[in-house]
Protein backbone atom coordinates (compact mmCIF):
# COMPACT_ATOMS: atom_id res chain seq x y z
CA UNK A 1 0.00 0.00 0.00
CA UNK A 2 2.68 2.60 0.84
CA UNK A 3 4.20 2.10 -2.60
CA UNK A 4 0.88 2.85 -4.32
CA UNK A 5 0.48 5.95 -2.18
CA UNK A 6 3.94 7.25 -3.15
CA UNK A 7 3.31 6.49 -6.80
CA UNK A 8 0.01 8.36 -6.64
CA UNK A 9 1.70 11.36 -4.97
CA UNK A 10 4.38 11.32 -7.66
CA UNK A 11 1.73 11.24 -10.39
CA UNK A 12 -0.18 14.09 -8.74
CA UNK A 13 2.99 16.19 -8.43
CA UNK A 14 3.89 15.64 -12.10
CA UNK A 15 0.34 16.48 -13.21
CA UNK A 16 0.34 19.65 -11.13
CA UNK A 17 3.73 20.62 -12.56
CA UNK A 18 2.44 20.12 -16.13
CA UNK A 19 -0.66 22.21 -15.44
CA UNK A 20 1.42 25.04 -13.94
CA UNK A 21 3.79 24.88 -16.93
CA UNK A 22 0.92 25.00 -19.43
CA UNK A 23 -0.65 27.95 -17.61
CA UNK A 24 2.71 29.71 -17.65
CA UNK A 25 3.07 29.16 -21.39
CA UNK A 26 -0.47 30.34 -22.01
CA UNK A 27 0.16 33.50 -19.97
CA UNK A 28 3.43 34.18 -21.82
CA UNK A 29 1.82 33.67 -25.23
CA UNK A 30 -1.09 35.95 -24.34
CA UNK A 31 1.32 38.69 -23.18
CA UNK A 32 3.31 38.38 -26.41
CA UNK A 33 0.14 38.55 -28.52
CA UNK A 34 -1.08 41.54 -26.51
CA UNK A 35 2.18 43.32 -27.38
CA UNK A 36 1.60 42.82 -31.12
CA UNK A 37 -2.19 42.87 -31.39
CA UNK A 38 -4.57 45.22 -29.60
CA UNK A 39 -8.36 45.26 -29.55
CA UNK A 40 -9.66 48.83 -29.66
CA UNK A 41 -13.18 49.95 -28.79
CA UNK A 42 -14.31 53.27 -30.25
CA UNK A 43 -15.47 55.71 -27.55
CA UNK A 44 -16.28 58.95 -29.37
CA UNK A 45 -17.41 60.44 -32.65
CA UNK A 46 -14.06 61.80 -33.88
CA UNK A 47 -13.77 59.06 -36.53
CA UNK A 48 -17.46 59.03 -37.56
CA UNK A 49 -18.88 58.02 -39.95
CA UNK A 50 -16.04 55.53 -40.60
CA UNK A 51 -15.99 54.19 -37.03
CA UNK A 52 -18.81 54.66 -34.52
CA UNK A 53 -18.84 54.42 -30.70
CA UNK A 54 -18.90 50.82 -29.49
CA UNK A 55 -17.34 49.45 -32.66
CA UNK A 56 -14.37 47.14 -32.06
CA UNK A 57 -11.22 47.23 -34.18
CA UNK A 58 -8.08 45.13 -34.39
CA UNK A 59 -4.83 47.07 -34.40
CA UNK A 60 -1.35 45.63 -34.98
CA UNK A 61 1.91 46.97 -33.62
CA UNK A 62 3.51 49.20 -36.23
CA UNK A 63 5.83 47.13 -38.38
CA UNK A 64 6.00 49.31 -41.47
CA UNK A 65 6.11 52.93 -42.56
CA UNK A 66 2.90 54.90 -42.00
CA UNK A 67 1.15 55.88 -45.25
CA UNK A 68 -1.38 58.61 -45.93
CA UNK A 69 -4.81 57.16 -45.26
CA UNK A 70 -3.65 54.74 -42.56
CA UNK A 71 -5.70 54.71 -39.36
CA UNK A 72 -3.36 54.60 -36.39
CA UNK A 73 -3.40 54.37 -32.61
CA UNK A 74 -1.22 56.91 -30.82
CA UNK A 75 -0.96 58.22 -27.27
CA UNK A 76 -2.46 61.67 -26.82
CA UNK A 77 0.54 64.07 -26.86
CA UNK A 78 -1.15 66.16 -24.15
CA UNK A 79 -2.25 63.24 -21.95
CA UNK A 80 -0.13 60.07 -22.44
CA UNK A 81 -2.55 57.91 -20.43
CA UNK A 82 -5.15 58.44 -23.18
CA UNK A 83 -5.11 56.65 -26.55
CA UNK A 84 -6.26 58.30 -29.79
CA UNK A 85 -7.44 56.74 -33.04
CA UNK A 86 -6.65 59.02 -36.00
CA UNK A 87 -6.08 58.95 -39.74
CA UNK A 88 -2.74 60.01 -41.23
CA UNK A 89 -3.54 62.71 -43.78
CA UNK A 90 0.01 63.88 -44.52
CA UNK A 91 3.68 63.17 -43.86
CA UNK A 92 6.24 65.89 -43.37
CA UNK A 93 9.53 64.06 -43.07
CA UNK A 94 9.27 62.00 -39.90
CA UNK A 95 6.21 63.93 -38.68
CA UNK A 96 2.59 62.97 -39.27
CA UNK A 97 -0.52 65.10 -39.63
CA UNK A 98 -3.16 63.04 -37.81
CA UNK A 99 -6.81 63.96 -38.11
CA UNK A 100 -10.17 62.58 -37.12
CA UNK A 101 -12.67 61.87 -39.90
CA UNK A 102 -15.21 64.11 -38.13
CA UNK A 103 -13.51 67.52 -37.81
CA UNK A 104 -16.16 68.97 -35.46
CA UNK A 105 -15.73 66.19 -32.89
CA UNK A 106 -12.01 65.54 -33.21
CA UNK A 107 -9.00 66.56 -31.17
CA UNK A 108 -6.11 66.04 -33.56
CA UNK A 109 -3.01 67.61 -35.15
CA UNK A 110 -4.91 70.88 -35.59
CA UNK A 111 -4.91 71.08 -31.77
CA UNK A 112 -1.62 69.44 -30.73
CA UNK A 113 0.51 69.74 -33.87
CA UNK A 114 2.32 67.16 -35.96
CA UNK A 115 3.18 63.84 -34.31
CA UNK A 116 6.54 62.04 -34.67
CA UNK A 117 6.24 58.75 -36.54
CA UNK A 118 7.90 56.93 -33.62
CA UNK A 119 4.87 57.82 -31.45
CA UNK A 120 2.52 55.69 -33.56
CA UNK A 121 2.15 52.41 -31.71
CA UNK A 122 -0.48 50.51 -33.73
CA UNK A 123 -1.96 50.46 -37.24
CA UNK A 124 -5.62 49.49 -37.64
CA UNK A 125 -6.11 46.80 -40.27
CA UNK A 126 -9.50 45.31 -39.48
CA UNK A 127 -12.75 46.10 -37.79
CA UNK A 128 -14.58 43.67 -35.51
Amino acid sequence: MPFDSRAQQNLNARSTCRIVTLLGYRFAVSRILEFFVRRVTIEGYSMAPTYLPGERLTAFRRWRRIHEGDVVVVRDPRNPSRWLLKRCVDRVGSLLDLRGDNAQASTDSRDFGLVPTRDVIYIVLASR
